[in-house]
């Protein structure tokens, strides 16, 4: 929760600026932001937006994700790095509460540059809903199609295996 100002002509006008995380624990996490004069509406937008926006994360045995990824967004750089059984959330700490609401639980996490907590949760989930940023997309109205290279989601299994050109294996442990 913060405190947001805009400047007018006849003088500022103060209000709420909420950004809430959601996550079931288990795979599914949204975000949401809302700004109103009261606190608790502002705060309850967010919530109903968060949960309207919530998608599933693809993990690797259900503890983490898939394999290394990196991105950036303004000056935020964000790097995620699968890590063993066992290891736990060694992040930032906005980081550190997306994924225990996503339900991630062995990773390590490295941001880079700006540490504004809303552009990393906004990158976080970037990265983490995949197909975000489609590669050599056009504008949606017939523009021209240019490369867009600013992170691409988590990558998936079948994604995985076809760069790798054969199957995983997945160990279970008990």
């Amino acid at each position: 929760m913060r405190r947001v100002t805009q400047q007018t002509g006849k003088g500022k006008i103060h209000r709420r600026g909420v950004l809430v995380v959601v996550g079931n624990g288990d795979g599914l996490v949204g975000y949401g932001e809302a700004k109103h004069d009261d606190g608790a509406r502002a705060a309850n937008r967010a919530f109903a937006m968060a949960v309207r926006n919530m998608d599933s994360v693809d993990r690797f045995e259900g503890r983490t994700i898939w394999t290394e990824m990196s991105s950036k967004l303004g000056a935020t750089r964000i790097i995620l790095r699968p890590r063993p059984v066992g290891f736990g959330l060694h992040c930032n700490p906005n980081v550190h509460q997306v994924l225990k609401a996503a339900g991630i639980k062995d990773i390590s996490a490295k941001v880079w540059g700006s540490r504004n907590p809303l552009n990393v949760i906004k990158l976080l989930f970037r990265m983490l809903h995949a197909g975000n940023a489609p590669l050599a997309m056009g504008d949606g109205i017939g523009g021209p199609g240019r490369k867009l290279d600013k992170g691409s989601g988590v990558r998936g299994k079948q994604e995985i295996e076809r760069e790798r050109g054969r199957k995983l294996l997945i160990l279970r442990t008990r």
